[in-house]
């Protein structure tokens, strides 16, 4: 990547993305600051709307009607002015000053090859760039990352940046958690049934249906290897074998394994986040990197996974 981001015509303005004042109403074809906010409000809530990235998405509506549900608003998946209020109660700032650490910057960084048997060569997997470093601590798209700070130097240590304030509140402990087909949500639920969180999910595909039915957390794993299996992949290319590929957040199942009673099954990460929602998987269930690590943190062995349409 280039060492200066220059400034573009898509530059988004710091200024009204902080502003409670700002109360555009978030629609189909929405882009821009009002979006960005709403976003970034949202995943504080543990609402979450994926990639942070400006743009009215279906899983921007879809963490909408998950928000607007649990605080009992009128569900229109849209950011009209009674969602404005309610996420306006939260006035932390929105976007905040950040000095690139040493860290985020020395890597070391590589490409990651697709092909699982080149992957298995690799002795870790980790991040491509600075800016996909910094994109995934702060939940947002390094393209918009690079938009909120023109002229910045996202590979320079010290250089201070604006970034989302993804801090989110204390972590209540789940007792179920809710895989929903048709939503393509994963759903953290209290002991009182309330919602606690909701995060945009991969669910399946075709030949990988989700596996219906109730099933229950045996295990969670941090910084997991995976264990290729071709044999388990329709499309595995003839050549290929087992092999066991190193921990990394670009890993397969990126940076947490929550497994489940089902065999072959889990809830994990993922090293694309902008495909999360978007995409089919191999019948497990993908969330982003950060989104299944808050989710590991609420569960434990033996809580209730129900998988349904």
């Amino acid at each position: 990547m280039a060492a200066v981001l220059a400034a573009t015509e898509g530059s988004i303005d710091s200024a009204v993305v902080n502003d409670s004042q700002t109360r555009d109403e978030v629609k189909v074809h929405s882009e821009g600051a009002a979006v960005v906010r709403m976003q970034i409000l949202l995943d504080r809530a543990h609402f979450s709307p994926g990639e942070i990235d400006s743009r009215y998405g279906d899983n921007l509506r879809v963490a909408l009607l998950g928000y607007q549900h649990a605080r009992q608003l009128p569900e229109t998946g849209e950011g009209d002015g009674a969602t404005w209020d309610a996420l306006n109660a939260d006035t932390s700032q929105v976007l905040v000053s950040y000095a690139i650490t040493p860290d985020e910057t020395t890597g070391p960084f590589e490409q990651i090859p697709r092909d699982m048997m080149e992957q298995a060569k690799l002795k870790s997997l980790g991040y491509t760039s600075p800016a996909e470093e910094l994109g995934e601590r702060f939940h947002i798209s390094p393209e918009l990352l690079e938009r909120l700070n023109p002229g910045k130097d996202l590979t320079k240590s010290g250089e201070q940046i604006l970034v989302p304030n993804v801090q989110r509140e204390s972590i209540v402990p789940a007792t179920q958690v809710v895989v929903s087909k048709s939503r393509r949500t994963v759903s953290a639920i209290a002991g009182d049934g309330t919602l606690l969180a909701q995060y945009p999910a991969t669910i399946g595909s075709e030949h990988d249906p989700l596996a219906i039915g109730q099933w229950r957390i045996v295990g969670v794993q941090q910084n997991p290897k995976f264990n290729y299996n071709p044999d388990l992949f329709w499309d595995a290319s003839p050549e290929h074998s087992k092999a066991q590929i190193q921990e990394g957040p670009n890993n397969p199942v990126g940076v947490v394994w929550i497994g489940l009673s089902k065999d072959h099954y889990g809830i994990h990460g993922s090293p694309e986040p902008s495909k999360i929602g978007h995409t089919s998987s191999h019948g497990c269930i993908r969330l982003t990197n950060w989104d299944a690590e808050e989710l590991s943190k609420m569960v434990k062995p033996g809580v209730v996974a129900i998988l349904q349409e």
